[in-house]
């Protein structure tokens, strides 16, 4: 029996063009859904932070992403779009190149075209991936650049040639000076390495070039850890920082689960994956070696697979479903390698439709799922609302298309308060304040005041001096909630509902 038509022209489109052309889709899709300006919570805070040149950031050097930074401040110079938009576009960029790079990775490794396809939309449309991809977050940076880590590493196995290796260290170096993730992989190199070395494959002379090249692409990290033990002199202290952050060393090494964190994760996942084609994952990882000559790069992707999908299960900070990540990106190869298998069987034409089909399903999925979410009862205890922000639509619906929820609510706040009143705000809309503030010029003679992160400047605005700016300053709170609010406020005063803030005013 013949090749089905659609195999026929996808096997006759030279692997360039079709790079190029998954390339252009996946950023025309990311561009579309990237949003026009201010955003809520990191997303605010990456963009004031990006506003203030900071590359160090206030949550401890783990949390500091000096890569992503640095590329952010120079996209400040892009001469059109609004700031906001250039910042999320970073995002959008790196996701497209990841989608990129699947399909590459898949063709270099399988010889065909089809299994890349499959990985490369699945990836693209994918939850998680698909929303930091529309928003000025670190993760689609991060693996962008784990991705050339693959490629690399699956040149050198293939070709031999250890200028691989050193290019594959120093995108290794990158990526941990990108993210801390990074430092995964490079465990998997290491055992890698290794071998390497016993087998002979490779001498000491090239282990120490490969360090040097790690070296050099993690020089943004090493910079900011060797300034901050020079300052502060605390040398365990700063390591613990750049492992850690401030305040996560628990999380980071918790090795306990409850149920909710279990069903919350498997939930995840198929929020994800919301499509039958999920089910080639598992067909990935059972003809992997089968559908492999190379053994070492199949045990460097298992590997990382379970590391990954390890590292983020068992994960307890509230945003950990973001760690899941590069485990989405490593299961999306695994569904292409997986699909291999209807290359083969006798009514491929049909199936490899189906397929491509199936792999469009989770648009009309995360259209309807903010609804059903409604209906059932999700978030009906949360303790507060926001002004022009739909916690389940903003989460659910990877897309943030001409979203403005943020800067509507800090340009009304701004507009209906007194000259010289202050606003108590939290990290979730302090940013989005602070956007208006300095970005737009609105507000000026307004002090927006939080004790979040990077904005910290609650000195000066705490207990000791209250009393003394209420007699003689309006006072606002955008919500008079504990933990969202500071206690010296809650315990002293009353709140009334005034626009979309709350003015403090004395007890009855």
């Amino acid at each position: 029996m013949g090749d089905s038509g659609i195999f026929v022209s996808l096997k006759e489109i030279k692997p360039g063009w079709l790079y190029l052309s998954v390339l252009f889709v996946s950023l025309l899709v990311y561009t579309i859904s990237c949003a026009p300006s201010s955003l809520w919570i990191d997303s605010g805070m990456t963009q004031y932070r990006v506003w203030h040149n900071d590359i160090e950031g206030g949550l401890g050097l783990a949390l500091s992403h000096p890569v992503f930074y640095m590329v952010a401040i120079a996209a400040k110079c892009v001469p059109f779009g609004e700031f906001g938009w250039r910042v999320n576009m970073i995002s959008a960029v790196a996701g497209a190149l990841v989608v990129a790079n699947v399909f590459l990775l898949l063709r270099l490794w399988l010889g065909r075209n089809f299994p890349g396809i499959v990985a490369a939309v699945s990836l693209m449309l994918s939850h998680t991936f698909w929303s930091h991809s529309s928003i000025a977050e670190v993760y689609t940076l991060y693996v962008a650049l784990f991705s050339i880590e693959l490629i690399m590493l699956l040149l050198y196995v293939q070709t031999k040639r250890t200028s691989y290796l050193y290019w594959l260290g120093f995108f290794n170096g990158l990526a941990i000076a990108e993210h801390m993730f990074g430092s995964i992989p490079l465990l998997c190199y290491a055992v890698f390495f290794i071998i390497l070395l016993v087998k002979k494959k490779i001498g000491f002379g090239h282990l120490a070039i490969i360090i040097l090249f790690w070296i050099l692409g993690a020089l943004p990290y090493e910079y900011l850890i060797i300034k901050n033990i020079i300052q502060g002199g605390d040398f365990v202290g700063v390591l613990s920082s750049a492992v850690f952050g401030n305040r996560w060393q628990g999380d980071v090494l918790n090795i306990s689960l409850s149920m909710r964190i279990v069903k919350e994760n498997i939930m995840w996942i198929l929020l994800n994956f919301p499509t039958p084609n999920i089910l080639f994952l598992f067909f990935g990882v059972g003809i992997l070696y089968k559908a492999s000559s190379s053994k070492a790069f199949v045990n460097i992707i298992l590997a990382l697979l379970i590391l990954f999908f390890g590292f983020a299960f068992r994960y307890t900070i509230v945003d950990r479903y973001v760690f899941f990540m590069p485990f989405y990106f490593i299961a999306s190869i695994l569904m292409g390698v997986g699909s291999c298998l209807l290359l083969d069987m006798k009514y491929r034409k049909q199936l490899i439709c189906l397929v491509l089909l199936f792999s469009l399903l989770p648009i009309p999925v995360y259209a309807v799922v903010p609804n059903i979410a409604k209906r059932v009862g999700m978030m009906s205890g949360r303790s507060r609302e926001i002004p022009y922000r739909d916690d389940l639509k903003y989460f659910l619906q990877p897309w943030k298309t001409g979203y403005r929820g943020a800067q509507r609510f800090a340009d009304e706040a701004l507009a209906q308060v007194e000259n010289n009143a202050i606003i108590y705000a939290d990290g979730t809309t302090v940013y989005a304040l602070s956007y208006a503030q300095e970005v737009e010029g609105n507000g000026v003679g307004i002090d927006v005041v939080s004790g979040h992160a990077s904005f910290n400047n609650l000195k000066g605005y705490d207990e000791t001096v209250i009393d003394e700016l209420f007699s003689n300053r309006a006072i606002y709170v955008v919500s008079p909630v504990e933990g969202y609010c500071p206690e010296f406020l809650l315990d002293k005063y009353d709140f009334v509902k005034t626009g979309v803030l709350y003015r403090v005013v004395a007890k009855k």
